[in-house]
Formats: C-alpha cells, sequence, structure tokens
C-alpha cells in the first residue's frame, strides 16, 4: 500500500499589489481569506486549500512584492515564503496592461530557478486599451507556462488548473545580460558552494545589488574562507564598474524583456476614451477628485453608516428589539434568580455583562461596523482606493506620509487596531511613525465614528465644527511631525486596478467575513471591559478614577458624567462613543458641549487593543511617547475649542 502524502503541495502566488492576487486567490480557493502571522513574523499571509484531478494543494496568497530586492516588510515576507517554502509551483500574476513593467519580476523568479507560471490577468481591460498580446509567442520566449485570464470573471481559471495539475519539471531557458556583467555573475557563481533555495545565478546577483538578507544567509551557509573570497570579489567588481550595480542590473533586465516582448503585444488605435478610463482620471484630478471623495464621504459615510447604521439599525436593534422584547425576559430572570447584590449588578446592572457587554457589542456596535464595512467592501471591489491614494499623495508628502498610507489611514476609520498593524506595509521607519501617531490621535473607528456622525447629525453646525477641527488637527499634527521626526523622506509608486462595478458575491463575502471576525474580536474584549468596570464600581476604585478625571472634564466646560465616557474610550473608543449615546439620550449634552466631548474622545488616548498593537509595532519607547502626547493633545484641544465655541457663541 503507498506511503500517505502528509502535506499538501504548496502553491505560492506573487505579484505587485493590485494586479488580482487575491481575487484569484479567492477562486481557487473558495474562501475570500483565511490569514496567519508568517512563522517568526507579525505579517499576515493568506491561506487556502484548492483540490486539482483528486490532489489536494495548499494555497498561500503573498504580500505585494515588486521585485526579488525586498524594501517593505511585506515585500520581505513574501521573498522569505520563496526562500523558505518548497512550492510546487510559483504563480506569478501581472497585469495585461503593464506587462513591459512587471515582466522583469519574472524574469527574476525564472532566473531563481522557481517553478514559475505567468498569469497575466485583467485581459479584458487591455483589450479594451487597443492592445493585442500573443501569449504563446510569450510562452515560447519565456520557455514557462502563460496563462491570460480575467480572474473576477473566471477566465483563465481552467487553463490554470491543468497548468498547475501538469506542471513537473522546472523549465530552464537561459536568456543573458551583457558580456561584462556575464563574466562578473560566472565569477561569483564558481564562488558559491553553498545549497540554497534560490539558484547560484539569482543568489549572485542579489549579493551583487548588496542584499542585506542574501548576504547574511550566503555568510551562515559558505565557509569562512569561501565567504572571504566571495566579499572580496564583490569589492572588486564594484570598485572596477564605480556605478551603482543595481540599477545597471535592472537595465540589463529591461533589455531582455524589450526582447522577448518583441511581436507579442501591438497596439491598436482606439477612438475615444473608455467610459471606466474617464471617470478613472477625474477621481485622480485634484480639481474633479475632492468634490468625488466629499460625495463618497457624505453619502458613505454620513448618510449611510451615520444615518442609516447609526439611525436606523441601531434604533431597530437597541430601540426596538433588545428594549421591547429581548431586555424585558432577560431582567425578569436575573431579578428571580440573581439573587446576590453583586452577581445581579456583575449581569444586569449599569456595567453589567448584558447591559453594557452585549448590549453595546450587539445592539450597538455592530449595525454601525456592518454598514461601515459594507461602504469599504463596495469601494475596494470598484479600486477606488489606489485612486485615493494617488489624488492624496501630494498632500501625505506634505505631512511625512505618503499616497500609499492612505490604506491604513482609510482602514484606520474601520478599525484603529487593525490599521496600525497595516502600517508595517510603509516605506520607511518614519512614515510608519508619524502614520501610527496619527492612526491614534485624529482617526475614529468605525464603529465610535458611527455613534459620533449619528449623534452629531442632529445638529448640523456641530457636525461641521467636529470634521474641521479634527481635519485641522490631523494636517497640524502630520506637517509637524513630518518636519521634526528624522528620517527618509518615502519614495510612492502603486499599480491602479481597473476601474469596476463592484460584485454583489465579493461585497458580501468581505462584509461577513470582516464583521465576523471584527465581533469575535470585540465581544471578549466588551465583556473584560464590563468585569472590569463592574470591580471598580463595586470596591470604588472607578469612583476614585472618575474623580480624578473630573477637573478635567469640568475645564472643558461638560458635566462630570462624562468623565466616564473617557474611562471608556480607554478600553474601546467605541465603548466611550456608545457611552456619550447614553448621555446624550438623557439630555445631559448641550450641542456645543457635545462637540467638544466628541473632539476630545475622538482625539483620546487610543483603546486597549490598539495600544498594545502600538507597543509590538513600535517599541515601548515610542508607543509610550505617542499614548502621552495623545492624551495631552486631546484635553488641551477640547479646552481650546471650548473656549472658541464660548467666545463666539457658534453653537450656542
Amino acid at each position: 500500500m503507498p506511503e500517505q502524502q502528509t502535506a499538501s503541495p504548496k502553491i505560492v502566488l506573487v505579484g505587485n499589489p493590485n494586479v488580482g492576487k487575491s481575487v484569484l486567490f479567492n477562486v481557487l480557493t473558495g474562501a475570500y481569506t483565511t490569514v496567519s502571522n508568517y512563522p517568526g513574523t507579525s505579517v499576515e499571509v493568506s491561506r487556502g486549500h484548492c483540490v486539482i484531478k483528486d490532489q489536494r494543494y495548499e494555497i498561500l496568497d503573498t504580500p505585494g512584492m515588486y521585485s526579488m530586492m525586498p524594501i517593505t516588510d511585506d515585500e520581505r515576507v513574501a521573498r522569505q515564503i520563496l526562500l523558505k517554502e518548497d512550492p510546487h509551483a510559483v504563480i506569478h500574476v501581472i497585469d495585461a496592461r503593464n506587462i513591459e513593467r512587471m515582466l522583469p519580476m519574472t524574469l527574476q523568479l525564472i532566473e531563481a530557478g522557481l517553478p514559475v507560471i505567468l498569469v497575466v490577468n485583467i485581459l479584458d481591460e487591455a483589450k479594451r486599451l487597443g492592445m493585442q498580446l500573443d501569449l504563446q509567442l510569450l510562452q515560447d520566449n519565456l520557455g514557462i507556462p502563460v496563462i491570460g485570464a480575467v480572474m473576477k470573471r473566471k477566465v483563465g481559471l481552467y487553463e490554470l488548473r491543468q497548468a498547475i495539475s501538469s506542471y513537473a519539471v522546472v523549465p530552464l531557458k537561459p536568456f543573458s545580460y551583457v558580456a561584462d556583467l556575464e563574466d562578473d555573475i560566472n565569477r561569483l557563481i564558481r564562488l558559491i558552494q553553498g545549497e540554497y533555495r534560490l539558484s547560484r545565478r539569482a543568489t549572485s546577483i542579489l549579493l551583487m545589488q548588496k542584499d542585506e538578507d542574501i548576504e547574511q544567509l550566503v555568510a551562515e551557509k559558505e565557509a569562512e574562507e569561501d565567504y572571504g573570497q566571495l566579499t572580496e570579489t564583490i569589492r572588486e567588481i564594484t570598485f572596477k564598474r564605480r556605478a551603482d550595480l543595481h540599477l545597471q542590473i535592472s537595465l540589463e533586465r529591461r533589455k531582455v524583456c524589450k526582447k522577448m516582448l518583441d511581436g507579442v503585444v501591438t497596439q491598436t488605435i482606439k477612438e475615444g476614451e473608455p467610459l471606466g478610463e474617464k471617470l478613472s482620471k477625474l477621481m485622480m484630478n485634484p480639481l474633479t477628485g475632492t468634490p468625488i471623495l466629499l460625495l463618497v464621504v457624505y453619502f458613505g459615510l454620513f448618510k449611510f453608516v451615520g444615518g442609516f447604521g447609526a439611525g436606523t439599525l441601531v434604533d431597530f436593534f437597541e430601540g426596538n428589539l433588545f428594549d421591547n422584547y429581548v431586555n424585558p425576559p432577560v431582567i425578569s430572570f436575573a431579578e428571580k434568580y440573581l439573587t446576590a447584590d453583586w452577581l445581579f449588578e456583575l449581569a444586569v446592572g449599569e456595567y453589567g455583562l448584558w447591559t453594557l457587554g452585549i448590549r453595546y457589542a450587539v445592539a450597538l456596535i455592530l449595525p454601525i461596523v456592518g454598514s461601515f464595512f459594507l461602504i469599504f467592501s463596495i469601494l475596494e471591489d470598484t479600486g477606488y482606493f489606489p485612486r485615493l491614494a494617488l489624488l492624496v499623495d501630494r498632500l501625505f508628502k506634505r505631512i511625512g506620509l505618503s499616497g500609499r498610507a492612505v490604506i491604513p489611514i482609510v482602514l484606520g476609520f474601520g478599525c484603529d487596531t487593525m490599521a496600525t498593524l497595516v502600517t508595517r506595509t510603509l516605506e520607511t521607519k518614519r512614515e510608519r511613525v508619524i502614520a501610527t501617531m496619527l492612526l491614534a490621535l485624529a482617526i475614529p473607528c468605525s464603529a465610535q465614528l458611527g455613534v459620533i456622525l449619528g449623534l452629531l447629525s442632529v445638529f448640523p453646525n456641530a457636525l461641521a465644527v467636529w470634521t474641521i477641527f479634527l481635519l485641522l488637527i490631523f494636517l497640524l499634527i502630520g506637517f509637524l511631525a513630518g518636519r521634526l521626526l528624522p528620517g527618509e523622506s518615502p519614495v510612492f509608486y502603486m499599480e491602479i486596478p481597473p476601474l469596476r462595478l463592484p460584485q454583489l458575491r465579493n461585497v458580501i463575502v468581505k462584509t461577513m467575513s470582516r464583521m465576523q471576525s471584527y465581533f469575535v474580536e470585540i465581544l471578549p474584549l466588551f465583556l473584560f471591559a464590563s468585569v472590569v468596570l463592574w470591580a471598580g464600581k463595586m470596591t470604588g476604585t472607578l469612583d476614585s478614577v472618575v474623580n480624578s478625571l473630573s477637573p478635567v472634564v469640568k475645564a472643558l466646560g461638560l458635566p462630570v458624567e462624562v468623565t466616564t465616557a473617557f474611562v471608556f474610550g480607554f478600553f474601546r473608543r467605541d465603548f466611550g462613543a456608545a457611552g456619550l449615546y447614553d448621555l446624550q439620550t438623557s439630555g445631559l449634552l448641550n450641542a456645543a458641549q457635545l462637540t467638544v466631548a466628541a473632539v476630545t474622545l475622538t482625539l483620546f488616548v487610543p483603546c486597549v487593543a490598539q495600544f498594545l498593537v502600538m507597543l509590538k509595532e513600535r517599541g515601548v519607547k515610542t508607543a509610550l511617547a505617542i499614548f502621552v502626547f495623545v492624551t495631552l493633545m486631546a484635553f488641551s484641544s477640547g479646552w481650546f475649542l471650548n473656549k472658541i465655541l464660548l467666545t463666539t457663541g457658534l453653537l450656542a
């Protein structure tokens, strides 16, 4: 009887961001995302499985990478996967519209001796632009399987599955660079004695390009004498050329790619510009893109999340379903069976597990988060976010960021904790610190944002003051941080996927997946916060904390009851916002006070989960510095705004 196979062959998906890797992962595995940290790192990698001709394969969707020379942490992890895993096939996904620019990475993968399958995706958009591609000729030139695809519609999926199933031998069709460069590469190849996952040719080229990770790997594997010869030879080559080897090698690859594409791509003249291209350009042009962004914010966040989510849905769940049908039997049960005062308080008291934990999480927060994730998924599926990144790039550069930072900043409107994790994709340490600080200070998460929008929508002037004040704080602190923090300025580059109508299935799957992940995360935290607040109330600790903060809250012109909302906010920002919701419905806050409280709470310290991620991502010293700065900034801004409103009588 044959031995049972214990591990499934691996299929590794690689390629630039926004070329359809995640879509391919989805159609191969049947699941939108299954993520976990790659061993030894904090970077998440999507994993799934598919069955082709009775063979089960494990699929890995790596973070986006532009070349085999990593710059960001995400690129480093993607390359690390190629170095450590033993893939049955490496599927390189590229955008057909940018085939000349993306093909150099294909050459690098082939050069590395990896089992490459090239998927030329987004063919439909390329054809709309008048591009005709002879993919059979490209396959002959490269010596690897080449599949034309439109993965959003599963075009090319059958051919790809066939290529995966039949992939047995890694083809090696050599291509060469200019003679003197080839001589230098071959000198290093002859000196390498160890065995590596990448070919000796690829290893030699990366050594010539001063790849630190490869240098360390070679230093560990080679004998001391052999490594010494390698480093000495590289010094000789560098001195002899007295030029940027990385640039020279890149230019040579482009020459090879141009030769490979000779006769592959033909361009016909198309009369008129497609509607999608016209709309895409309008979204990226500051004169037209800014009004479009304002419309997206108004209808997407204000009207849908703030009006429908925080209004209609919350009224239904909290005001109707819970108040009329769910709470009465729960409270009746507690009154009958939980006779001990401490136990009754723990269950359904002011800070009880049911009253505060489950009610807030299910009736207040989940409807708001769900409506935000729905809008976010629709915008994501259309391809709007990369265009937004280009739109804000010039502004973001003034605050020490690049357009790429728009992704974690926008994600922060969903969950600041998740967005803080995503800052690791930014290129420089300086950019990651600035983005983390701005997320902790001026970006409200979806639940907090939804509740605040719902509260302030009753007072349009208050909403305008809150929006403008936060925007000014965001820009001011970002501008100062960009000037004061040392480090390199970021370089921005991003692929622009085609602008498409959102697909219903994608939107639903993404929304439900995010809601599920969010709820699984927040419910234990809400219950934990309820227990802590209950314990604080029963022991008097909570009163002590509230009393210590009361003078600060009074200095902001707010009633002392608001102090509790700030205490809530440390456990979760949305917890604090929900506390304001209760105070507002009780009639304790006028328009000016509500605005000051909303601004201060939005700028207030990051929640526990976000703070823990800050510690993990930025280190103790940086995280504590951000924590102290944000706290001081929040209360000083609230005090300043209160003085402005009292002086001007703007919201009287």
